[in-house]
Order: C-alpha cells, then structure tokens, then sequence
C-alpha cells in the first residue's frame, strides 16, 4: 500500500485481488437437472406421479358408503371440512387392493373441478431421476387399460412410469361411477 492510496482506492485493489482468485461458478451444462415426484405402488407396478399433479398424501381415512356406485368407488371422506370421494385406484385397473392396509394411502388431487382421493397399495414417497432418463414411450409392462394414463416412464432399480393423475381424473371412464 503506497502513501498515496486512499481508503476507497485499497477497497477497489482489495476487490480487484479477490476477483482474481474467486472460483468460477459451474456451468450450466454440468448442473444435473431433475425430475421429481410422488412415487406409488398398484399391485406389482411402480409409477411416479408429478409433483404438481398431488395435492396431498393421506392415510386411509374412515369412509362413509355411497349407495348406486361401482365397486371400486369406496366412499367418501371429510377432508378439513371438504368431501373428499376415494376411488380404489386397484379396483379401477382391475387388480386387488393390497390387504396390508397400513401400507395403503390415498393420492389426493384438486384439479379445476375435481377433487379426488385416489387408493393406492403404497406410497413411497418423493423419487427424483435424473431428467436425461425419462422415456417418453411407456413400460413394456403397462396394461393396456392404463396405457393412456402412462407418459413415459424411468430406469432406476425398477421401471417407474410416469403416471398422470390429471388424465385419469378428466377421463370420461373415472367420471362415469354410477353403477
């Protein structure tokens, strides 16, 4: 530091200096980018569902009966104040519900007018893939029935596929509960 260098003028060559050696941000190219989402079981498949596509997890609440609808309609609940409708996702696909009733839950969804419960065997929970392994063809193993519900799919310990609730709740089959 020279005699003639004022406060502001060693703030500027502090900052110069630090500039120097600061570390360069990473690159966007290298930042990993994710997917994320809700991920369920319904019999022996895996599927995930977008994060904004779940409104709530829940366990199995207590059910008052619906008379005049098909069986795999199970009731409906009161959620905070609002009817919840649960639908029996299995039966739906025409699978068994799992008797391991302390591993089911219910999906909840709140898209435009519908609010939905849907049960599913098992939740496990927030599942993040690498966005780069997304295919966008469904699983080999998708059932024919749930092929329009099923956007793709992700590779990991298992096949995961991307299962939109959005979809099935707007499809007019899942509205149609009058038996």
């Amino acid at each position: 530091m020279g005699p003639s260098q004022t406060a502001f003028e060693l703030l500027l060559d502090i900052d110069r200096r630090c500039r120097l050696l600061a570390a360069d941000l990473p690159s966007q190219e290298s930042r990993l980018e994710t997917w994320s989402g809700i991920g369920f079981r319904i019999a022996d498949h895996w599927y995930v569902a977008p994060m904004g596509e779940v409104a709530e997890v829940l366990h199995e609440p207590r059910l008052s009966s619906i008379p005049g609808v098909k069986p795999w309609v199970m009731g409906v609940a009161n959620l905070r104040g609002r009817l919840l409708p649960v639908m029996d996702l299995c039966g739906f696909f025409g699978h068994e519900l799992s008797v391991l009733r302390k591993q089911r839950r219910v999906l909840v969804v709140d898209h435009g007018e519908i609010f939905a419960g849907l049960m599913v065997d098992e939740v496990l929970g927030l599942q993040h893939f690498a966005l780069h392994g997304l295919d966008l063809s469904p699983p080999a193993t998708v059932q024919a029935g749930m092929a329009p519900f099923v956007q793709g799919h992700f590779q990991r310990d298992r096949t995961w596929g991307v299962f939109s609730l959005f979809a099935l709740v707007q499809a007019p089959g899942f509205l149609d509960v009058a038996s």
